[in-house]
């Protein structure tokens, strides 16, 4: 299982920003940041509320814990917009997943 640490590791270097640039992100130190992600010191609640809204994700995705812990907040926010929908709308949108997903699992089986 992935820690907080390795967590806030992997979502810095995807936005390429440097400890110093998470930092200033989140109004703490590059010490700390450092701190975070050798697991040294945990983030308070309230770090991790700055961490979340910094990398776009949900607090739940940095914890990996949760119902929403795999989604990053894009498709968070795809989900709310679905659930919303009239269920007319819903089946159209989960046929066409399906569809996308029958044609990928065929493509990989057939090394595609």
């Amino acid at each position: 299982m992935i820690t907080i640490g390795e967590r806030i590791t992997q979502l810095r270097k995807q936005k390429s920003w440097s400890q110093d640039e998470l930092a200033k992100q989140i109004d703490s130190s590059r010490v700390m940041i450092g701190k975070y992600e050798r697991g040294d010191n945990l983030p308070s609640i309230e770090v991790m509320v700055k961490l979340a809204k910094a990398f776009e994700v949900s607090v739940d995705f940095l914890l990996g814990e949760g119902q929403n812990a795999t989604y990053d907040k894009e498709m968070v926010n795809r989900l709310d917009q679905v659930e919303s929908l009239p269920a007319q709308e819903k089946q159209r949108i989960f046929d066409y997943m399906d569809l996308v997903i029958r044609d990928y699992k065929t493509k990989a089986a057939y090394g595609g």
